[in-house]
């Protein structure tokens, strides 16, 4: 493989070569992490420092935050680093690194995501058996079974993007490394691990999107036998799961459904499942659920708490 590959760094095109558009994306993005780190922290503080964590909707959400959290931290630092820089420059190690990490913990959402969907199922669906089915011991087997299959998912898309040759040029049109901008950059015939990387991001991402849809079909179907009181509570918690979905899985799906082709505006749907998901999620799941205020307030009245005590 060292005969063959002749770049030892990529350049980054970024989001736009105009310095004043880059100086707002900085500013912009700057606060969009700060928002994340903050709103993200926030969630899986308040799960963790109250009986929530005991429920299974909550031990999955405080996950989902912790992955949100890491999977935009794969890729925003450096974005915002790049938009000052004159010349964004990454290793070649680290955009491989960089590649593996992003799709393993975008991977792991993907399956927290299904985790989820199957726990409100349950609770709806099947009421009476939902603490035996939803056991802490089912939960925590959920979680690495996640962990597994985001492993498995990112050393797919790590494979295939480390052994191709590169023999130059070496400018990325992106602002991270990912697996179809390399592949333009790949001095071999790419046809058939192009279809490999449908097969690997594409579909799997579709036939997890059509299952997720159709669960929270049967879901939708099966409140309408609710109370009125009981269905608008179940209603709340599955629009809130049903638009995380969307807004994760929509633009996720332009990328990687279609063959392998770059275009302009994968740097703009890039932004939605990278940056703009995970800074609106933690609002989605709180500003509608009364038990994740009620878990917040208590947290911040112990955090004054112990300031005045000190």
């Amino acid at each position: 493989m060292e005969n063959r590959n002749n770049v030892t760094e990529f350049i980054l095109l970024g989001l736009s070569e105009k310095k004043e558009i880059e100086a707002l994306c900085f500013l912009l993005f700057l606060l969009c992490y700060i928002a994340i780190l903050m709103g993200n922290l926030l969630v899986m503080m308040s799960i963790t420092c109250s009986q929530l964590i005991k429920q299974p909707m909550y031990f999955f959400l405080s996950y989902l935050s912790l992955s949100d959290l890491c999977y935009t931290s794969t890729v925003t630092p450096k974005l915002i680093i790049d938009l000052l820089a004159v010349k964004k420059i990454i290793s070649y190690n680290g955009c491989m690194a960089q590649l593996f990490t992003m799709h393993f913990f975008g991977g792991i959402e993907v399956f927290i995501l299904t985790g989820m969907a199957y726990d409100r199922y349950v609770a709806i669906c099947k009421p009476l058996h939902y603490t035996v089915i939803m056991s802490r011991q089912r939960c925590g087997a959920m979680m690495a079974a996640s962990c597994a299959g985001g492993f498995l998912h990112s050393f797919g898309q790590f494979v295939l993007a480390i052994f191709l040759p590169y023999c130059g040029p070496n400018e990325i049109d992106h602002y991270f490394c990912d697996v179809y901008p390399l592949l333009k950059l790949a001095c071999t015939d790419t046809s058939r691990i192009g279809l490999l990387v449908i097969a690997n991001s594409g579909l799997m991402g579709l036939v997890t999107f059509v299952v997720l849809l159709i669960s929270y079909a049967v879901i939708l179907y099966t409140i309408r036998s609710y109370p009125a009181d009981e269905g608008r509570k179940a209603l709340s918690t599955c629009s809130s799961h049903i638009t995380v979905v969307v807004l994760f899985f929509a633009p996720l799906l332009f990328v990687y459904i279609r063959p392998a082709t770059t275009l302009p505006e994968d740097k703009v749907f890039a932004l939605f499942y990278t940056i703009i998901a995970p800074m609106l999620n933690p609002l989605i799941y709180t500003l509608r659920n009364t038990e994740m205020k009620n878990a917040m307030k208590k947290l911040w009245c112990r955090i004054m708490g112990r300031k005045e005590v000190n």
